[in-house]
């Protein structure tokens, strides 16, 4: 292949680590590594300082909580508004972080090369604050007990939707041996999640997991009509969208009988001197990036078509 072809920079010749996602795993890792650190700080209170963080940054109940601090002393914890956002990168353990991150990596690189990094970051925390006010509002109506709630999982569940929503058929490894359809796969996990709200005891914040999970589900949903309203090649006689419910599609060059069409490809096929340089798809990659896939101008969309033949 010559050098002016395009070569991938990851996966599916996408980054590994997109801006949103890498720096989500960075400030989670520096944040956990203060309170590792903290827990070896004893305050004045009796307190260590990863206490302190947990005091100031987790998720608060409404109704606070009252620890004994030295001696003959009560410290009172409550809630602040900017926890919604702050308690998503907290975390109580180093599988915790783990996982979390781990989910976060696998299941949204694509999502965020789909949706452009400022459109993912959005949804991303939106979901983690669904996620928290879940968690502060119905655990009273479960009889769970009062505890503060830390962790990335409620904005994950949302990711894990989005990812299930835009790619039903993709296989996913249970376990690294059993495949199953994303399709199937995340809604099993929903159900689990609202079986397991029942069950006594644990320190899982399963309502949150919930809440982000319904977050992502609604927004994909209310993305998915605007993205069909929007589209210039959709067929209002059937309500359907002749490029896939997102405007994507596997062969986005498919004639269809539609005029609107028809000029379409009548103006991609007379580009028969289209070349494509490493340059262009590189600025391509990057302008997904930002608005995502769904923002890229026909020729650009064509050059990205004519790179994926290239490599094959």
């Amino acid at each position: 292949m010559s050098d002016n072809y395009y070569k991938p920079r990851g996966f599916g010749g996408f980054s590994l680590f997109p801006p949103m996602i890498k720096n989500l795993i960075i400030i989670n890792v520096v944040v956990f590594f203060f309170q590792i650190v903290g827990k070896q700080i004893v305050t004045d209170s009796g307190f260590t300082f990863s206490d302190i963080i947990t005091k100031y940054f987790a998720l608060i109940p409404f109704q606070g909580i009252s620890f004994p601090a030295g001696i003959g002393m009560v410290s009172s914890w409550h809630f602040y508004p900017w926890q919604l956002i702050t308690y998503q990168f907290l975390h109580g353990g180093f599988s915790h972080i783990f996982f979390n991150m781990f989910a976060l990596w696998m299941f949204g690189v694509e999502v965020e090369y789909l949706m452009g990094s400022k459109k993912f970051i959005y949804f991303y925390l939106l979901c983690g604050v669904v996620a928290g006010l879940f968690q502060l509002f119905l655990p009273p109506i479960f009889g769970e007990s009062l505890a503060p709630t830390i962790g990335a999982s409620g904005a994950i569940f949302g990711v894990l939707v989005a990812f299930a929503m835009y790619f039903p058929d993709r296989y996913i490894f249970l376990y690294f041996l059993i495949p199953i359809k994303a399709k199937y796969l995340i809604p099993l996990f929903i159900i689990m999640e609202l079986v397991l709200i029942e069950s006594p005891g644990g320190n899982i914040a399963h309502l949150a997991h919930l809440g982000g999970a319904i977050a992502g589900f609604l927004y994909i949903t209310f993305e998915k009509r605007n993205s069909i309203s929007r589209n210039p090649f959709n067929n209002s006689s059937s309500g359907k969208n002749i490029f896939g419910s997102f405007g994507i599609s596997s062969n986005p060059f498919k004639r269809k009988d539609n005029s609107v069409q028809d000029a379409y490809f009548r103006e991609v096929d007379n580009d028969k001197n289209l070349t494509v340089t490493q340059k262009d798809i590189d600025e391509i990659l990057d302008k997904i990036s930002q608005t995502g896939y769904q923002n890229l101008t026909d020729k650009e969309k064509r050059i990205l078509f004519e790179a994926s033949k290239k490599m094959k």
